[in-house]
């Protein structure tokens, strides 16, 4: 667990639903909390909240037990459409409180992200959501929010892997009280096949995956792997049970290409 700046507590690793067709969510996400999963990422774009829902309902699993993300997506920015947005989320994931909701993207063409902050700052002081946060913000995007706005956010959800390290914008973080938080954790499995990251898990008896999760952990990061496969699903979260070394650390370090899979957040205004 990882304690949050105001307090909340919230799983290192956790489940991601992206890019899982509603069909299989709720088998899949069902799977992920009988293999131990406490934390479950999902978002309006995403379009499987309900099933996600159903998943968690079905679990038999004591609400506070399992802390649940979502996030609102770009065409909802602005003040009142964000709290109908989130009112339309909860709905669908069938929950009356949720622990972690996100602004999706910055848009910053849009330039709402700041109205849509104090939006969720409405909803954290109604007790409505247990922490606040963002998805995809550079350090400018944060630093409005920290200026103009009354709390700071929780949470930065970004891509992140050892060919996007993002070393400056995670010291952003730690200054701030912000926890970082990797989507696309293992670059679509784009770092899997690197010859420095397959010698490290030969030299522990780990996969790959395993090596780059648990480098993510050791940065600090809250991590969301993604799988549909029940095996994967498992082996994903057994990753407590080694740590790396120093130098193991330095040579991840030296994978850094700047490559990113997904959108330039300052470009990026769907």
């Amino acid at each position: 667990m990882i304690t949050l700046n105001n307090g909340v507590s919230m799983p290192r690793l956790g489940f991601g639903v992206y890019q899982v067709p509603p069909s299989e969510t709720a088998q899949v996400v069902s799977a992920a909390l009988e293999a131990g999963y406490r934390s479950i990422d999902t978002a309006k774009l995403y379009g499987n909240e309900r099933e996600v829902g159903e998943a968690l309902a079905a679990s038999g699993l004591p609400r506070d037990e399992v802390f649940v993300t979502t996030k609102l997506w770009n065409s909802d920015h602005g003040y009142d459409a964000a709290l109908a947005a989130f009112d339309a989320s909860m709905e669908r994931l069938g929950l009356e409180q949720l622990d972690l909701y996100l602004i999706h993207w910055p848009t910053p063409a849009r330039d709402l992200y700041v109205e849509t902050w104090r939006a969720l700052e409405k909803l954290y002081t109604e007790d409505r959501v247990r922490a606040i946060g963002v998805s995809n913000f550079q350090s400018a995007h944060l630093l409005r929010l920290i200026e103009e706005c009354d709390i700071v956010p929780a949470v930065n959800q970004v891509e992140l892997h050892p060919a996007l390290q993002q070393v400056e914008l995670r010291e952003f973080h730690a200054r701030h009280g912000i926890v970082t938080e990797a989507w696309s954790p293992l670059a679509q499995g784009a770092v899997l096949v690197d010859p420095v990251i397959v010698d490290i898990a030969e030299k522990y008896g780990k996969t790959p995956a395993q090596v780059v999760l648990r480098w993510h952990l050791d940065l600090g990061n809250v991590v969301i792997p993604k799988s549909v496969t029940p095996s994967r699903i498992r082996e994903n979260l057994d990753v407590f049970d080694f740590a790396l070394t120093d130098e193991d650390i330095v040579e991840i370090a030296k994978l850094d290409t700047g490559t990113r899979i997904g959108p330039d957040p300052d470009a990026f205004n769907r």
